[in-house]
């Protein structure tokens, strides 16, 4: 039994079962024993790998994207340069060495990472010299904006609910790490989110991942910017999607809490506020649109090696490019978002 299991069953002895938001925040989040506190989760000796990981192709397209926003937003002088979630600080260190190609921009950028783990923070300063942090997105520094977010609105907590002919059930954590379920309530938000729903379909509702498109969408819309967010997950989605992964495979979610990573697709749909134009892509469509055939064979002529496979994993539809969905955020009114032209 792990430490933090002790902890999570002694809560649930002393005030009954708990949300699975409560149960996943002390999974990723607890001070001491929490999975992003104390484990090195990412790359080929961890439990995941992300796409920055995979291939310096991504990073430097989403570097590119950025810029480019950033010239459409008339090149303000000063800006925040934020990646929320950035792990081991690869996605950030190729998206400030594309951007060399534009020295204006690089001297206009405050970097700024969102980061909880003060483990991963000297693991970023490492890869990145010294940046900024911030625990919150209301921490920001003033003026526009330009984020991105790769593989970190999955690992945000969630809720999920049972519709019934009456109401709905929560699902909740009991006794023993097993499922229980609250008794029927009515709850006429989520008859609105998910209109036509049948009865005993499981739903998931994101508020921590809400909140933060909130925020998000006030800045850009108030003080100007854009954001890219990438996750694994659908525009509309429904049904039980909660898992664990350890050692790059699925595993139990109960079974070692605070050991392995837990996360929930992402519904797209709950991101986009009022306020903001916004685009909607599978990640193939959205690299290829920004030419990531064209960097392949660039990168290729100069003497790269392994790029065919990692082109593959990160844009075939029955790999990453179409598993994973990009959604942009831009201020109101604007049109034809760079990646998006074919798209929402």
């Amino acid at each position: 039994m792990t430490a933090l299991k002790t902890i999570i069953e002694a809560e649930i002895a002393a005030q009954g079962p708990m949300p699975l938001s409560r149960y996943m925040e002390l999974c990723l989040s607890h001070p001491e024993h929490g999975y992003y506190m104390q484990k090195q989760p990412f790359g080929a000796a961890g439990d995941f790998t992300t796409a920055p990981e995979i291939s310096q192709m991504f990073g430097e397209l989403i570097g590119l994207w950025l810029v480019h926003m950033w010239q459409e937003a008339g090149a303000p002088d000063r800006f925040v340069l934020l990646e929320l979630g950035p792990g081991r600080g690869t996605l950030m260190a190729d998206i400030l060495r594309v951007a060399k190609l534009a020295p204006a921009f690089l001297e206009a950028a405050d970097v700024c990472l969102l980061e909880i783990s003060a483990r991963l923070c000297n693991v970023q300063r490492e890869s990145l010299g010294e940046v900024r942090h911030i625990g919150r997105l209301e921490d920001l520094p003033k003026g526009p904006v330009f984020a991105v977010a790769n593989e970190f609105f999955d690992a945000l907590p969630i809720q999920q609910f049972v519709k019934n002919d009456f109401g709905w059930q929560e699902r909740l954590v009991g006794e023993g790490l097993t499922w229980c379920l609250s008794d029927t309530v009515p709850r006429p938000e989520l008859d609105k989110a998910f209109e036509g729903l049948e009865t005993g379909r499981i739903v998931e509702v994101a508020a921590a991942s809400q909140a933060m498109a909130q925020l998000l969408t006030k800045r850009i819309s108030t003080q100007g910017g854009a954001a890219l967010l990438i996750d694994y997950g659908d525009f509309d989605g429904t049904g039980d999607t909660f898992q664990a992964v350890q050692k790059h495979e699925q595993s139990e979610p109960f079974a070692t809490p605070g050991e392995a990573d837990l996360t929930a697709h992402v519904r797209f749909k709950d991101l986009v506020q009022n306020g903001v134009a916004h685009g909607f892509a599978t990640q193939g469509e959205f690299l290829s649109r920004l030419g990531i055939d064209a960097r392949r064979q660039a990168l290729e002529a100069a003497g790269g090696q392994g790029l065919a496979a990692q082109h593959h994993r990160l844009v075939s539809p029955d790999e990453m490019g179409g598993l994973f969905k990009v959604l942009a955020l831009a201020p109101e009114g604007y049109e034809n978002i760079a990646g998006f032209e074919d798209g929402a």
